[in-house]
């Protein structure tokens, strides 16, 4: 078989372009504001969605990889001769066998394709193999013979400041020093904490897999589920000593992302193997190398200090931050900027200082998971202003609502809120929520309680708290990132065409453009090619970028088009295009005297138009941690609504209930949706995902010991409230909307869990000692079971 026959079937396998909504009725809305439903929604229903897994070409290759048993150890020899000699085995590629840069990195290059001298964490690459079938890949990558000498890990981050250098750049990734107001200002109250984060990982249920396909050039097209195809493909051609152009990635079968998708270490062996065999090499990662390779929410130790006057309104904040950054840099950098900038949280600080530092250690390496730095911080904030609360004898929510941040309120980096920030709003349309009924002492309703009805514990020990939680995240890149996107739109004979590489992980990017294409142009029938990296860059998935810049750029160049559907007939009516307008599928003049319908308007016409939508810049954080380093923020309020059963500390979620700043609803369906997804991961790093690890080494690589939350383990979401005030600067004045009840939402159930306790609750996720009460005689609860 040809290697262009062997693309061919290989490009088979990605997912065809997305289509206007077949699973909606014929005529039904179309545009923004619409619920328009999601794209590859019924292939994903009914199992015909083909995911990267699924790839397959004539004459592929099997790839497996060998990873490092140890978390820090020296290599003295690596022996493959008798891999090589296994019958069946193609190739077999070590560090000697990268004929490019052998270190790379999204951002710092300094992660090895193959560890060769130190390995630094549990499940490094060492070596990968190619064979004709899985089995004896696996086999041949068992029988490499690795000689190490063992070292000692340091899995203390705090120890990594006085430790020998784990890397040739040294332990200190980054430190920030912010420095705001007057570090000689106190205040009448103060109340301190400690605070510790667990290592939450993103958890994709498809786990990584990928087909690499040789070219006739001399190339590689490597086909996987990546969420930043530019970047991979740029950073596997100088690993592959390749010019750009010769290297192609095409994305297909992402089955949802809340950070980095993909860890490009599992794309580079991939193609290293496709290079030297001249065949297709399909690698599947199995969830125990998923677990191993990919990054991790960073685990984060945090000490606070929080000063106010006698009204509980704030005088100062001192925090030290310091993460856990794993043995590579991967996005620390723009983690710890988030967490140092957000370290007061959406409230008025008037004097704020702030430490923080990433270090590197021997675990597993941390990057990129959904409102990282800001999530950490939230925590900690949330829970001084609980002690504070305590402190005052005042309620949680109006301690919050004497310090809430405003529009036009400076953040402690000294930027100012030019956004809408109605951070008040949000957190008096939770407070003012009705609240859950109690659940009743009968067999019917016992499974509401803790532990269900087979529960050990008694229903007289359960308690009822609220909590609140407030939190705030940025959008797009910081500190300078230059934020661009192009697209694409092309109409053919009354059917448009989208061409933009911004990946849809599942934030509904896809359906996103075709709304706007179809608002703009009346155009039912819109299409979305597949993405690949011969289409312009339209940069990584996270941070609302795609809603922001993609569907920025979608609709410029969609406004483009219309100018030239417009300027014929306006040009034969004697009017400007403006006194032309589309709508419900016509094209109509100011005074009614022509119309025509949008189908016979762009009969047999060919329009297209390139356009690129790029926000205003931004810039990074100085000596002190000052600097405008953000170009928009979002809020969100959650209250939680908790049972406690206090003698065993198991915990159940009721309800929570959320108000959040999305600036405008272009979706309502697929907003609810992306919300409710968003509180169930925080609930997630709450109460039960924490990758745990001894000496460096994971202990449970497998969604049977990293506890995730089911359907069974959601709480009732209640969104009480969408405050829609347009920011002016973003397209559509839309904003994100995923991250920032991620973000919110654990700390809203560690208060509630602190009301129901008395407990401090200082670390997440919350292990059951926390929300056991304290050895004494309980207070009177706020509720109980049999209420």
């Amino acid at each position: 078989m040809t290697q262009d026959a062997a693309t061919a079937t290989a490009a088979a396998a990605v997912a065809d372009p997305v289509g206007p909504a077949p699973d909606g009725p014929e005529g039904a809305p179309r545009g923004l504001g619409v619920s328009v439903p999601a794209d590859g929604l019924r292939a994903k229903t009914e199992g015909t969605f083909p995911y990267a897994s699924d790839l397959w070409a004539e004459g592929l290759l099997w790839a497996a990889v060998l990873r490092s048993p140890h978390a820090h150890a020296r290599i003295l020899s690596v022996d493959t001769t008798a891999a090589a000699r296994m019958p069946g085995v193609r190739a077999v590629v070590t560090h000697a066998d990268v004929p490019g840069a052998t270190t790379h990195g999204r951002r710092f290059a300094d992660r090895p394709v193959f560890a060769h001298e130190v390995v630094r964490h549990h499940g490094e690459p060492i070596a990968a193999v190619a064979a004709d079938h899985p089995d004896t890949a696996r086999l041949a990558a068992a029988a490499i013979t690795v000689e190490y000498e063992l070292l000692d890990a340091v899995t203390d981050p705090e120890q990594s400041f006085g430790a020998p250098p784990l890397h040739p750049d040294g332990n200190l990734i980054r430190h920030i020093p912010l420095a705001f107001g007057d570090p000689e200002a106190t205040g009448e109250v103060v109340v301190e904490g400690l605070y510790r984060i667990g290592r939450q990982d993103p958890a994709p249920i498809g786990a990584e897999a990928g087909l690499a396909v040789p070219r006739p050039d001399g190339g590689v097209e490597i086909y996987t589920a990546s969420t930043d195809p530019h970047t991979d493909r740029d950073l596997a051609a100088a690993c592959f000593g390749l010019e750009p152009e010769r290297v192609k990635v095409v994305v297909t079968g992402v089955p949802g992302a809340t950070g980095d998708r993909e860890d490009a270490g599992f794309q580079l062996p991939l193609g290293l193997l496709a290079l030297r065999t001249g065949c297709p090499v399909k690698l599947a990662a199995t969830r125990e190398e998923s677990f191993l390779g990919h990054a991790h929410r960073h685990p984060t130790l945090l000490r606070y200090r929080h000063h106010a006057d006698a009204e509980g309104r704030l005088v100062k904040v001192e925090a030290q931050i310091l993460m856990d950054a794993g043995p590579y840099a991967d996005s620390s950098s723009e983690s710890l900027a988030a967490a140092v900038a957000f370290a007061c949280g959406p409230y008025v600080v008037p004097h704020a200082f702030v430490e923080g530092w990433a270090v590197r250690t021997n675990n597993p390496p941390s990057g990129h998971v959904r409102g990282e730095g800001a999530l950490q911080v939230c925590a900690a904030y949330e829970g001084q202003m609980d002690k504070l609360a305590a402190r005052l004898g005042l309620d949680g929510a109006e301690l919050r609502l004497r310090n809430v941040l405003a529009t036009g309120d400076l953040l402690p980096t000294g930027q100012t809120v030019t956004c809408p920030a109605p951070v008040a709003e949000l957190l008096r349309a939770v407070r003012d929520f009705e609240l859950p009924g109690l659940p009743k002492d009968s067999p019917e309703e016992d499974w509401l309680l803790p532990g269900g009805p087979e529960g050990a514990g008694e229903p007289s020990a359960v308690r009822r708290g609220v909590g609140y939680g407030v939190g705030m995240v940025h959008m797009l890149g910081a500190e300078g990132t230059d934020e661009v996107s192009t697209a694409t739109v092309k109409v053919h004979d009354g059917t448009a065409t989208v061409i933009c590489a911004a990946v849809d992980t599942g934030q509904g990017f896809a359906t996103l453009a075709r709304q706007v294409v179809q608002e703009v142009l009346g155009i039912d029938e819109v299409f979305v090619a597949p993405v690949d990296t011969d289409q312009p860059p339209a940069g990584p998935a996270g941070h609302g970028r795609h809603t922001w810049v993609s569907a920025g750029a979608v609709e410029r160049a969609a406004k483009m088009v219309r100018t030239q559907l417009l300027q014929p007939m306006a040009h034969k009516l004697g009017m400007s295009t403006e006194l032309l307008r589309i709508e419900d599928g016509r094209v109509t003049s100011y005074d009614g005297a022509f119309s025509t319908t949008v189908a016979e308007a762009v009969a047999g016409k060919e329009l297209w138009a390139t356009a690129q939508c790029r926000p205003h810049p931004t810039e990074p954080l100085d000596a002190a941690g000052q600097g405008d380093a953000f170009v928009g923020l979002a809020f969100c309020a959650i209250r939680a609504v908790v049972d406690v059963d206090v003698e065993l500390g198991a915990v159940r979620v009721v309800e929570l209930a959320v108000a959040q700043d999305v600036g405008r609803v272009l979706n309502p369906a697929q907003l609810a949706a992306r919300i409710e997804a968003g509180v169930t991961q925080g609930v997630g790093a709450a109460l039960t995902e924490n990758l745990r690890t001894g000496g460096g080494l994971v202990r449970h690589p497998d969604l049977t010991g990293y506890v995730l939350p089911t359907a069974l383990d959601a709480p009732d979401i209640r969104i009480v409230k969408l405050v829609e005030e347009r920011d002016v600067v973003a397209p559509f004045g839309a904003k994100a909307a995923s991250a920032v009840p991620v973000v919110t939402a654990p700390a809203a159930v560690a208060s509630a869990v602190r009301a129901a306790t008395g407990r401090p609750v200082n670390r997440l996720p919350i292990r059951p000692s926390a929300a056991v009460a304290v050895p004494v005689p309980l207070p009177p609860p706020v509720a109980t079971p049999q209420g």
